[in-house]
């Protein structure tokens, strides 16, 4: 009985940093195409095209904003900031639950841009897994 209990207790302690790293593997893959995603969504939105950039957005953005509305938001906000001048990556985090959201897979993206008229300022980009299984932007904020 007492060789069971050893075995079992080294079976698991081997298996406990498995199971961590699947889950690191999990949140790495997720990061990945979730930049991937967000890089291609920026660039829709530097070049102004804005109801494309809707038409790429996540199911859960496009049923609370209308297309003509996302269209005049992001116009009345990137519009007087002027061309891109420059975006680093600051922050990429995987979450699972975010505030006012529903339960899903989440990475809340963080750049560093300039722009023409705005030297320093903070994009939040926040692709989210849909429904399809394709990684797709659910929200963008810019301070």
């Amino acid at each position: 009985m007492r060789s069971f209990i050893i075995a079992t207790v080294v079976t698991a302690a081997l298996l406990i940093p498995r199971l961590g790293a699947a889950a690191g593997d999990k949140e790495a893959a997720a990061k990945e195409a979730a930049l991937a995603e967000a890089k291609i969504w920026l660039g829709l939105v530097d070049e102004g095209y804005y109801g494309t950039s809707w038409q790429q957005c996540a199911m859960l953005f496009r049923d609370a904003v209308t297309k003509e509305g996302w269209v005049r938001q992001v116009s009345g906000v990137r519009g007087p900031l002027g061309a891109l001048k420059q975006r680093s990556l600051r922050s990429a985090q995987y979450a699972t639950s975010l505030p006012g959201a529903p339960d899903g897979e989440y990475v809340v993206i963080q750049y560093q841009a300039s722009f023409e008229h705005k030297a320093d300022a903070v994009e939040t980009v926040t692709p989210m897994l849909d429904k399809d299984g394709k990684w797709r932007v659910s929200g963008y904020y810019i301070k």
